[in-house]
C-alpha cells in the first residue's frame, strides 16, 4: 500500500467515514457508483471492488463480466449532503480486469493515455467547461416540458426563479472542491449556465461528472428537474457545453497573446479543427443533438476566429493565465473523458505535424448559407457515424471494442428516431434521463 493510500485511510478514520462511493462512468457519460464500508477500503486498494460490467453500457458480456474497481485517492470528495455522523466520500476509479491490467474500455483511462502522451511531449492542457441546462417543472416527481420562469440572458429575480438554485449548486461544488467561476440565467426560459476555472484534463472530466449529479440533487430538493438534454425546446436555445482548452508548456500558457507569436497554439486549434468532423459523434451523441447545431450561438461550420460566437471555435477576449480556445459544439449528455481525449490528440496531431493554421472567418456564420461552401460539421447523426467510423484519426485513439459498442448504439438511436425526425418521441424517451 503506498503512502497516499495509507494517508487516505488515516483520513477516513479520523473523520468518522463509514461509507465509499467509487465512482465510474459508463461508455455514453453516465456515472455510477458502488458503495463500500469503510473497513473494505483496503481490499479496494489491493485487489479492487469486482462489479457485472455486463450491466454497464460498452463495458462486458454475461460471458466476461468480472472487472474490479481501484480507486484513485486524488479523487477524494466528503459529500456535503450526507450526515457529519458516518459520513460518505467519494473517489473515481480506474477500472481493471482479473489480472489487474487496465480495462481498455475505461473512458477515464482513455483519458489518462492523452494526457501522459500531452506529458511526454512535456505539455500541460488545461481545461474548463462552461454547461447550460433546464430547471424544469415536475408532476409527481416526473419532468414536464415546463420551465419554472420565462427569463431571459443575464435576467435577475423575479424574472429569474433559479437564482437560489445557482447559488446552492455553486456552494455544494465548492464544499467538494470544486471552483466555478460564474453562474447566470441564460437565453432559454428556465435556462441556466455555470461555468468551471481550468483545470487539468482529468479533473475537469471528474468535476463535469460531479457538476451534473449536483445540479440534479438541488434541483431535486427544490422539486424541480434540471435537464441537460441537448434540444428540449424546439424554438429555444439548446444546451450547450463549451470547452476552453489552452496548452501550457514550462509553465508558460502558449495560447498568451503578445509580441511572441506561438506557433504551438496555433498548430493546437488546426489540429481539432481538422478532426472536428470525425469527433462529432462522440460531441454530439444523439440525434437531439443535431437539432441545436446551427442556431441560437450554436455552430454549423468548422471555422474560427477572435470572439465571434457564430464560429466553432472562438478565441476569446482573454489575457494571461486565461487566454484559450473555446471548442463550441459540445452538448453536455458527451462522455467527458472520450471527448476531452480525442480533443486533446487531434490537437496535439497539429503540433507534431506543424500544422499551419487556416485563417479566421470573421462573419455571421448564421447568415451564411451552406452553399457558400464552408466546411460544414455532420448535419445529423447518420453523417456523424458515417464520418467517425471512417476516420484513421478516430480509430487511432479509440479502441476498436469502444468503437464498434459506440457506433451500435448510435445506429440503434438512428433508426429508432433519426430516420422519421421523430423529435418528439426522443424528447420524451431521453427527457428523464438526461
Amino acid at each position: 500500500m503506498n503512502p497516499s493510500q495509507q494517508e487516505l485511510l488515516q483520513f477516513v478514520k479520523e473523520n468518522d467515514v463509514k461509507f465509499i462511493r467509487l465512482a465510474f462512468c459508463d461508455l455514453m457519460g453516465t456515472q455510477k457508483n458502488i458503495a463500500i464500508m469503510a473497513e473494505e477500503l483496503p481490499r479496494a486498494f489491493e485487489y479492487g471492488i469486482s462489479f457485472d460490467a455486463s450491466a454497464i453500457t460498452g463495458y462486458g458480456t454475461v460471458e466476461c463480466s468480472d472487472l474490479f474497481l481501484v480507486p484513485d485517492c486524488s479523487t477524494v470528495a466528503i459529500l456535503p449532503w450526507r450526515p457529519e455522523s458516518g459520513r460518505v466520500v467519494r473517489m473515481f476509479c480506474q477500472v481493471r480486469r482479473p489480472n489487474g491490467e487496465i480495462f481498455e474500455g475505461d473512458p477515464r483511462s482513455i483519458l489518462q493515455q492523452a494526457v501522459q502522451r500531452a506529458a511526454s511531449m512535456q505539455y500541460l492542457c488545461r481545461i474548463g467547461t462552461e454547461c447550460e441546462f433546464y430547471l424544469l417543472k415536475t408532476d409527481g416527481g416526473r419532468p414536464l416540458l415546463d420551465p419554472i420562469d420565462y427569463g431571459s440572458y443575464a435576467d435577475v429575480a423575479p424574472l429569474d426563479e433559479g437564482e437560489n438554485i445557482r447559488r446552492e449548486i455553486c456552494l455544494t461544488l465548492e464544499a467538494l472542491g470544486m471552483r466555478p467561476e460564474s453562474s447566470h440565467h441564460e437565453r432559454g426560459a428556465g435556462q441556466n449556465e455555470i461555468d468551471f476555472r481550468y483545470s487539468d484534463a482529468l479533473t475537469a472530466a471528474d468535476s463535469f461528472l460531479t457538476f451534473k449529479w449536483v445540479v440534479k440533487l438541488v434541483a431535486a430538493r427544490h422539486g424541480y428537474f434540471a435537464s441537460f438534454l441537448p434540444k428540449p425546446f424546439f424554438e429555444d436555445s439548446g444546451n450547450g457545453m463549451h470547452i476552453n482548452l489552452s496548452l501550457a508548456k514550462g509553465g508558460k500558457n502558449l495560447f498568451q497573446t503578445g509580441k511572441e507569436h506561438n506557433l504551438s497554439a496555433e498548430s493546437f486549434i488546426q489540429g481539432i479543427l481538422d478532426q472536428a468532423a470525425a469527433i462529432t459523434a462522440f460531441l454530439n451523441p444523439i440525434n437531439n443533438s443535431y437539432c441545436r447545431l446551427g442556431c441560437f450561438e450554436a455552430p454549423r461550420f468548422v471555422t474560427w476566429s477572435h470572439q465571434n460566437r457564430s464560429q466553432l471555435v472562438r478565441i476569446p477576449a482573454s489575457s494571461g493565465e486565461y487566454s484559450r480556445m473555446e471548442l463550441r459544439s459540445a452538448d453536455p449528455i458527451c462522455n467527458p473523458y472520450l471527448a476531452f481525449a480525442l480533443l486533446i490528440h487531434a490537437g496535439l496531431d497539429g503540433v507534431e505535424q506543424k500544422k499551419q493554421l487556416c485563417k479566421p472567418c470573421n462573419r455571421n456564420l448564421y447568415q451564411v448559407s451552406i452553399d457558400e461552401g464552408l466546411p460544414l460539421l455532420p448535419r445529423d447523426l447518420r453523417e456523424a457515424i458515417d464520418v467517425a467510423r471512417s476516420s484513421e484519426f478516430v480509430q487511432k485513439v479509440l479502441p476498436e471494442s469502444v468503437r464498434t459498442q459506440f457506433f451500435n448504439r448510435q445506429e440503434a438511436l438512428w433508426q429508432r428516431y433519426g430516420t422519421g425526425k421523430q423529435w418528439k418521441e426522443e424528447i420524451a424517451a431521453y427527457l428523464p434521463y438526461c
